[in-house]
């Protein structure tokens, strides 16, 4: 099955829909976003080029089952269509988080969360604990928090 994301003249994705893939084969029986498009267009008046082919298994720019990923990643209700970089991207999740259009994913201002110790891993896991680092915007740093506290 293919999937193609329903996307308005403000670059949001709508909607996801499944279309099957007989559907979107050309005369030498290849699938083909344009033939997708504009099997879309006739049975739903909407655009062909606003409806754009999406990968269920493409996440991070990585797609999960090895093969080549698209467009960064599966389209998501509310998320974006970035026609210049060609990837979907979600919702900017703090004011000061930069989106690495390799990946389609957005990363604090300074680099990923540390790691938890191996001594709060076996907290957590002994379920005495839940340690894990939130994003403080304010404070522009990963705070360590205990989610059980």
């Amino acid at each position: 099955m293919a999937h193609f994301a329903k996307i308005s003249d403000t670059s949001q994705v709508l909607s996801v829909h499944v279309v099957n893939n007989n559907d979107i084969l050309n005369a030498e029986g290849v699938e083909d976003e344009s033939i997708g498009q504009a099997y879309l267009e006739k049975h739903s008046n909407w655009p062909a080029d606003k409806w754009i082919q999406t990968s269920y298994n493409t996440y991070g720019g990585v797609h999960k089952l090895g093969g080549t990923p698209l467009r960064g990643n599966y389209a998501g209700i509310g998320d974006t269509w970035d026609a210049v970089n060609n990837i979907f991207y979600n919702s900017k999740p703090y004011a000061s988080w930069v989106l690495n259009t390799t990946t389609a994913t957005w990363h604090s201002p300074i680099g990923d969360a540390p790691t938890l110790t191996a001594e709060q891993i076996s907290q957590n896991a002994a379920i005495t604990n839940f340690w894990q680092y939130s994003w403080n915007e304010e404070g522009q740093s990963w705070d360590l928090v205990d989610k059980l506290a």
